[in-house]
Parts: structure tokens; C-alpha cells; sequence
């Protein structure tokens, strides 16, 4: 599939923390963290990568924002080169690629109330004429995400874990972006608050038509919401393929392991509907 047919996507990517440039010379070493990755995400679809902490996820997701710089290969965004754009040609970009971060506590101002933190980026990136129409987008997208309007006075510290996890993908669905990146939003939240949460995003996304990069190292939660998944291991893509085809049939002997090592005997793709049908019936 080439380069067009992905909204988003890389091809050869390298990326070495501590590599020092001298003078004269080659770069130092470094220590290599991705080696020649290969990936791509299509229009509307939802992607999961996975791996055992250290496989570098994280470091392939951070890159494809370009929050982290690579040093081998090329990334393309709507049909753009960006690998190397500088700074004043990526700020345009920024709005349509969103992050969603696995501490929202570390992504929340945490002097600013809810209302701030939501109005602020309209009235920066021009997506409302005024403050009053600002505060009314950010007035319906906390009803979006099932949060009471009392939250937009409130501070991120008088938040639960999983509503300030629903101010961020707030904040990020605001933007009307194309492409959400999410890093382990769900790792540290109950069962039932990790099913809300996961919910909200399959709907955001077919609603809004995102792309979606997944970060987990939970199997469970990617099959759920995920249409292909990208094992990674040291550094590199050990697996790639549809999510069925992958959890069902692994063709490496370490996504095999990965699957062996989920707690729960089957993995189950069904367990999103039962926990929004049990919080019905709590309600």
C-alpha cells in the first residue's frame, strides 16, 4: 500500500537518544531505540501497538507526532513529508494531530480551571470567533463526554482519575483533529472506568471519522477497539495485521507469548458491552 492510501505513516524510521553531533565528524553513538519501523494508519481507522515496556511504543508514537526527532526514515501526514519540517511549519499541523496522554494530571495545568484549559486552544488556534462561542463548544463537548457542566469551574486535582481522563480526550476532540494518539489512557483506571472511557473513544471516532493510534500493553483493550495492531519488540515491528487475524492466528512465537500472558484464559472481545450494560444497570 503506498504512501497516499494512509493518512498517516512512516517507512525506514530510526530514532537514537544521545546521539551528540560534533563539529567535526560523525554523530556519536546514542543508543537506539527504534530500528527502521514501518507503519502506517489509514483514514478512520483505529490502530493498536503493543509490546513489553521498553519495545519502544511509546518512543514510535511520540515520533510519528514529531515530538521526538528521527534519525533515519521518513514520515508523511496527509500526504506531506514532515520528517523534517521546522517548527513554524509543523505549528499549522499541530491541531490536526492530537495526543492523549497516559497522566492527565501531568498534562492538566493544574492552576487552571476545566473552562480554561478547553477555551483556551479554540481561541488559539481560531476554531471560535469569540470567548462566548468557545465557552459554548466547550460547554458541549464536557455533555460529549458525560461530564457535568459543574466540572468547567472545577480544577483537575477536584476530578476523579477517569473524569480527568475525559477532559483530555475532550481537549483533544475540540480541535477537531484527524489523528488522535492515545498512550496507555486507560492503565491506570478500574475495569468499569477503563470501559467508559474506551466506549467514548470508539464514538468519538466513528463520529468525528479519526484516525487513532492506540498505545497499550493490554491485548484485551486492543482487540476491543482496534482494527490492526503492530507487536513491537527492541525496537521493531515483530507483527503486524488485523486484530482477529493476529490474536487468533500470531504468526511469531512472541506475540504467542504475549497472549500466554494475559491473565484471563480467553481474551475478550465482548467485554466493553457488558460493562456499559452493567453501569445501566447500576444507574
Amino acid at each position: 500500500m503506498s504512501v497516499s492510501d494512509h493518512l498517516l505513516s512512516a517507512k525506514g524510521m530510526e530514532v537514537t537518544y544521545g546521539a551528540k553531533r560534533h563539529l567535526f565528524g560523525p554523530p556519536g553513538l546514542g543508543i537506539k531505540v527504534l530500528h527502521g519501523v514501518d507503519i502506517g494508519v489509514r483514514r478512520g481507522e483505529t490502530i493498536g501497538i503493543v509490546g513489553e515496556s521498553g519495545s519502544g511504543k511509546t518512543t514510535l508514537g511520540r515520533a510519528l507526532l514529531r515530538l521526538v526527532d528521527v534519525t533515519a526514515g521518513s514520515i508523511h501526514f496527509d500526504g506531506r513529508d514532515i520528517t523534517r519540517l521546522p517548527d513554524s511549519e509543523m505549528r499549522p499541523l499541530r491541531r490536526r494531530m492530537q495526543m492523549i496522554f497516559q497522566d492527565p494530571m501531568a498534562s492538566l495545568n493544574p492552576r487552571h480551571t476545566i473552562r480554561r484549559i478547553l477555551v483556551e486552544p479554540l481561541l488559539l488556534h481560531r476554531l471560535a470567533s469569540d470567548r462566548k462561542e468557545a465557552e459554548h463548544h466547550a460547554a458541549a463537548i464536557l455533555e460529549r463526554v458525560t461530564l457535568p457542566q459543574a466540572c468547567l469551574d472545577r480544577n483537575p486535582h477536584e476530578l476523579s482519575g477517569g473524569q480527568r481522563q475525559r477532559v483530555g480526550i475532550a481537549r483533544a476532540a475540540l480541535l477537531k483533529p484527524d489523528f488522535v494518539l492515545a498512550d496507555e489512557i486507560v492503565s491506570g483506571l478500574d475495569v468499569s472506568t477503563q470501559a467508559q472511557v474506551l466506549n467514548l473513544l470508539k464514538e468519538l471516532s466513528r463520529d468525528l471519522g479519526l484516525s487513532m493510534a492506540f498505545i497499550s500493553h493490554d491485548l484485551s483493550v486492543i482487540r476491543a477497539i482496534c482494527n490492526r495492531v503492530y507487536v513491537m519488540r527492541h525496537g521493531r515491528v515483530e507483527e503486524e495485521g488485523d486484530c482477529e487475524r493476529v490474536f487468533t492466528a500470531p504468526a511469531s512465537a512472541y506475540t504467542r507469548m504475549l497472549l500466554d500472558a494475559i491473565p484471563l484464559p480467553e481474551v475478550d472481545p465482548h467485554w466493553l458491552g457488558r460493562e456499559s450494560l452493567m453501569e445501566a444497570s447500576d444507574a
